[in-house]
């Protein structure tokens, strides 16, 4: 009898241990995933990545971007970073995103003298349009981030714009319902950081192209079908592309920029508020140089020059028939 009872015992306790065996192996399908800083758990169920090449179409004339190898376009990554680019979560008090400075009717500027941060802080630049951002390079007014990933970066934690801190940009993102499921979706991983939003929000930027205007057409000919051009319109244009203008050093095809630095006789050395290129080289051959800005939708990024002096094109181009002031760094 005492045996029969051990052989009992043994296999009443082989059963518990095979159902809870069982039991971790049907919960082993479905964990779910704690993330310390979020509300509740993360269903892993739903953490799928998806790296589907976005399908960029590249308007003749402009080239091949230059994607970098460390950010690969992608379907995910564009649609995290367009709903970043729109969302109040990466300011300090949640009521201002990147589309606040960018306004897509505006080409991505906002129209003003200089944005207003969320403290009330009034910056002391104009804001840049946001086009064809995959060609261009050292980013900035005065050049200070030399990719587009890093200049994603600047706005959330500049004390007089987004004034944010990256911890806390991600704890809010992880509390999110839907956003670490996106997060995932783009990069595969839930330990995310500040690169991964910038990231995301360069590949949309990527994506914001201007290569279908009516100067684009009548450039898709060689020798350029000036018949599309009024009268006017035609004046101008050789004006722009000869030494008459001049415009074409610093604004020429295809990108209407040269993505360089220029001092374009706004300040004499006497006169420089600001100090441009140089506040990132410290070469006094960079004093007063800024970026050139394309002229890409140029009617609707009003005011002009990067502290906003000009308010019409008109002014613009008397600035540069009469107006230049000379410095030791003018450009030549």
């Amino acid at each position: 009898m005492t045996g029969n009872r051990n052989i009992l015992k043994l296999l009443k306790a082989t059963v518990v241990i095979f159902s809870v065996i069982l039991l971790l192996k049907s919960c082993a399908k479905d964990p779910i995933i704690t993330i310390a800083s979020c509300d509740g758990c993360i269903d892993s169920s739903r953490l799928v990545y998806d790296d589907t090449p976005y399908p960029l179409i590249i308007p003749t004339g402009l080239g091949q971007m230059p994607i970098p190898e460390s950010n690969p376009l992608t379907q995910a990554k564009v649609d995290l970073g367009r709903k970043l680019f729109y969302d109040p979560i990466l300011s300090g008090d949640s009521s201002q995103s990147c589309s606040s400075c960018h306004k897509q009717e505006l080409s991505f500027t906002d129209g003003k003298t200089f944005s207003e941060g969320i403290d009330g802080s009034i910056g002391t630049r104009n804001s840049m349009a946001i086009v064809n951002l995959g060609w261009s390079k050292d980013f900035f007014w005065d050049g200070r981030s030399p990719q587009l990933e890093d200049q994603a970066l600047e706005p959330v934690t500049n004390p007089i714009e987004m004034h944010d801190t990256w911890p806390n940009v991600i704890e809010k993102v992880l509390r999110h319902p839907m956003y670490p499921y996106e997060f995932y979706a783009a990069f595969g991983t839930l330990d995310i950081d500040s690169t991964h939003v910038s990231k995301a929000l360069a590949s949309f930027m990527r994506i914001i192209i201007s290569g279908n205007s009516k100067y684009d057409l009548v450039r898709a000919d060689n020798p350029p079908n000036l018949e599309l051009l009024t009268p006017q319109e035609r004046a101008g244009y050789q004006i722009y592309i000869s030494e008459q203008g001049d415009c074409f050093h610093c604004h020429g095809d295809p990108y209407l920029t040269d993505h360089d630095f220029h001092n374009n006789g706004l300040d004499s050395d006497a006169s420089l508020q600001d100090s441009g290129l140089f506040l990132v080289t410290g070469n006094p051959s960079d004093l007063g140089r800024f970026k050139s800005p394309t002229l890409r939708n140029i009617e609707v990024t009003g005011p002009y020059m990067h502290d906003s002096r000009f308010e019409t094109l008109e002014e613009v181009v008397v600035h540069y028939s009469f107006g230049l002031e000379e410095s030791s760094t003018i450009d030549p």
